[in-house]
């Protein structure tokens, strides 16, 4: 029985040993430079928000993973395969200012005859453990043979669900330059990309690319793939145009960098806005559908797209909820709210096509009726 045990131990020993020597797993950290001594939010070796939150809360992690595998939350994920449109993204003309929304928090933006990608996750699950946390059916209809060369790919943090290695390393020959916030750069390295085209990027540093400035912009967040947290900064995007202007918020708690970035940046023609997997139990790291809404506003926001929902399950909300939670609190606002599909063309300055396309699911009645007690 002894050498059983034993054998049992050097076998999952030898397992979790070859499962973090995987690329996927390897782990990197921001390289303390000369020029960021001053930095307010960099200390001991980690990074912190600009932002103290007026009401913080602790994540209690065992407690959130306990919730994770034990509590049941109603129509979390769709019953029936997701309506998508997908456009044929090799066929576009990079003339044509777009944006098109690839799911969760992945969208693909065509400015000034440039081509952006953001945060792609192209897997069929939002963590490296495979079978875990598996997209919704039909939500994951786009793949890297399926990308145009891009000219810029934009990372916002280092979580497993906006910075995906199988997904990066496909994506390796078509990307001509990485924008990622400081330190990230270091997983790009260690999964072979060269060290010429990654441009790590401090908040509010510009980047020149061709007719588009790119900002790298604060966020209320942290990082951290495994056990070490916030060695990596974490960051939003504006996308500088000739004339138009686009946000990309990334993953945040609502905090008054929203206004801020619309008073110095705004106002924006297009803001992609978090808007999913919040809970009370990490309020200060992801907005209320009603925190987006008012974010979106503070921005200076002309049209809006909801992002970080209709993909994975990440929280303990119906899948639906956050748009309409989100649809109902933007009518105290003046910007428009673009509802696209996963896949469906959004051209700037286009006349907007609505259509809720989740309301045609047969899940509905009771997600509304949950979101009506609210």
């Amino acid at each position: 029985m002894i050498w059983f045990i034993l054998a049992l131990v050097v076998i999952i020993a030898l397992s979790v040993s070859f499962i973090i020597s995987r690329p996927q797993y390897k782990s990197a950290q921001y390289q303390y430079q000369t020029q960021h001594n001053l930095r307010a939010n960099y200390r001991s070796g980690q990074f912190h928000n600009d932002v103290t939150p007026q009401h913080p809360t602790v994540t209690n992690e065992p407690s959130a993973l306990f919730r994770f595998l034990f509590q049941r939350t109603p129509n979390a994920r769709p019953d029936q395969m997701l309506p998508t449109d997908k456009t044929n993204l090799l066929s576009l003309s990079p003339q044509t200012n777009l944006a098109i929304w690839l799911g969760h928090s992945s969208s693909f933006i065509q400015l000034d005859g440039l081509r952006f990608l953001v945060d792609p996750v192209f897997s069929d699950n939002a963590s490296p453990v495979p079978a875990t946390n598996r997209a919704f059916v039909g939500s994951n209809i786009y793949k890297a043979a399926d990308m145009p060369a891009i000219d810029y790919l934009l990372i916002t943090h280092d979580h497993w669900d906006h910075l995906d290695y199988p997904t990066i390393a496909a994506l390796k020959a078509k990307v001509h330059h990485v924008i990622v916030p400081l330190g990230v750069g270091d997983y790009f390295r260690k999964w072979g990309y060269s060290d010429e085209i990654i441009t790590e990027c401090d908040w509010n540093q510009h980047t020149l690319a061709g007719d588009v400035t790119i900002v790298t912009l604060p966020s209320q967040h942290f990082s951290g793939r495994l056990i070490n947290k916030n060695r990596t900064l974490w960051a939003s995007y504006a996308l500088i145009g000739q004339c138009q202007r686009i946000f990309l918020s990334g993953d945040s708690g609502y905090s008054n960098h929203f206004t801020t970035i619309g008073e110095q940046y705004g106002p924006f023609d297009l803001t992609f806005i978090e808007c999913g997997q919040y809970d009370s139990s990490w309020a200060h790291i992801h907005m209320t559908p009603e925190q987006s809404a008012q974010a979106a506003d503070d921005l200076k926001s002309k049209v809006v797209i909801t992002q970080h929902h209709s993909k994975f399950k990440l929280a303990f909300h119906s899948w639906q909820e956050p748009i309409e939670r989100f649809i109902k609190a933007k009518e105290h606002y003046n910007y428009q709210l673009a509802c696209p599909m996963i896949g469906q063309c959004v051209e700037l300055n286009a006349p907007l096509y609505h259509h809720y396309w989740w309301r045609d699911l047969q899940e509905f009645s009771a997600v509304q009726a949950v979101t009506q007690k609210k």
